[in-house]
């Protein structure tokens, strides 16, 4: 074996191996020098922007916090087992939420989908390896949930192999029920627009004998939301973790009866032959998701309240130096329940659309995207800004109406 074959053989270890007196370092070993801070955005051609829009998955959520970026860090130096760590961390996240049981998932709606999927296998697994093929088996298939609860989301229940059944009123839930039943879903966002509310919803589902979950993956604020559907009585809750919590993007909970969890893990990933054996969650993840989520219920709200609220007034005032502007504060009542600034202006004074706003803000440097342009107005929040970039965006907004102004 020559020099060079040596080499190669030891190409992927991490310590320097010393060769016919020459000590070698491979790119891999702790000891070679670091290499310049790369921007990978600017690199790539990638555009980044300010976030005055909220926590929109296609728009990466939200920025994690520092300590939940260490957390990453410091885990990814060591190994363990995932079973394991979603024993412990499940536990942990189930004392904070109320919560018999909890794990960590790749987003809610894996939540959503893996729930489903436990309710309808129980710890069989038989039944895990059929999913969703449930034609010809004894698996129940359907699910009840009110025609204004449906949204694109509901795609998690489908991929089991459920039906979706829709009712309106209480009566129609009755009539509903069959032996083909298998749960209830309620649509956390959607709690305005149903003729049933959360606490009848449970009260229907439990004088049926049914599991009853909802989807409440944008309803954080407040945080007491956290755990009040456990509190009220859901079977299982599904929560992302990548907007208000600041969590990974990617990681989510799925919390509620133990029974429920249990055979939700039984169809998750590390375990093959499942339907959730992509939907994996790495051991930062875990981690980092309980994390996020004991800082946040720990954090000051009044004082997290305060800031938002200061960031939103501050560029309120900006806007209102251009004679014409409004700007007034709301908060939308359940998803993204933020401080939220509405500018409006008098389109005699201010020629421009909101339309035209967002554009010219989106092609602005720095870029920033915003949202609801009407005719004569434009919304924002500053909840996923960095203290740095308020000012920022007030003095964009500030010039970009300026401009408009006759």
């Amino acid at each position: 074996m020559n020099r060079r074959d040596i080499i190669k053989g030891l190409s992927l270890l991490s310590l320097p191996i010393s060769v016919k007196g020459e000590t070698l370092f491979f790119e891999s070993s702790p000891a070679s020098p670091l290499s310049a801070k790369r921007d990978l955005f600017k690199e790539l051609g990638v555009r980044t922007f300010i976030n005055a829009r909220g926590t929109i998955t296609a728009m990466s959520g939200s920025l994690m916090h520092d300590y939940v970026v260490e957390t990453i860090k410091d885990s990814s130096r060591d190994f363990c087992m995932l079973d394991e760590l979603q024993d412990k961390v499940g536990e942990k996240i189930a004392a904070l939420t109320h919560a018999e049981s909890a794990m960590v998932t790749s987003g809610a709606f894996s939540a959503l989908m893996l729930g489903m999927a436990g309710i309808l296998t129980g710890m069989d697994p038989e039944k895990v390896k059929q999913i969703p093929q449930l034609a010809g088996t004894e698996i129940k298939s359907e699910v009840i949930i009110q025609k204004s609860h449906q949204i694109d989301y509901n795609h998690a229940f489908i991929n089991c192999g459920v039906k979706l059944v829709y009712v309106e009123t209480p009566d129609d839930v009755d009539k509903a029920v069959n032996e083909k039943t298998a749960s209830m879903h309620f649509l956390g966002s959607g709690s305005l627009s149903g003729k049933i509310k959360e606490e009848e919803w449970v009260a229907l589902a439990n004088k049926h004998r049914l599991p009853a979950s909802i989807d409440m993956a944008a309803n954080v604020p407040p945080v007491s939301n956290i755990w009040k559907f456990n509190d009220i009585g859901f079977s299982y809750v599904a929560l992302s973790g990548g907007k208000a919590i600041r969590g990974p993007q990617s990681a989510g909970i799925l919390m509620g009866k133990k029974e429920i969890v249990a055979a939700a893990r039984l169809n998750a990933s590390p375990h093959s032959g499942t339907i959730g054996r992509g939907m994996k969650v790495n051991k930062e993840e875990i981690l980092a998701m309980y994390v996020a989520l004991e800082h946040f219920i720990n954090f000051d709200q009044d004082k997290l309240w305060k800031e938002w609220q200061a960031g939103i007034d501050r560029v309120g005032e900006a806007a209102k130096k251009i004679n014409g502007v409004r700007a007034e504060t709301f908060v939308p009542p359940i998803a993204d329940h933020v401080p939220t600034l509405k500018i409006s202006w008098d389109t005699d004074k201010i020629k421009i659309s909101g339309e035209q706003m967002l554009d010219a803000l989106r092609k602005g440097e720095p870029s920033i995207e915003a949202y609801g342009g009407g005719r004569d107005f434009m919304t924002l929040t500053t909840w996923m800004m960095r203290p740095d970039q308020i000012n920022i965006t007030a003095r964009r907004i500030k010039e970009e109406l300026a401009k408009a102004a006759v």
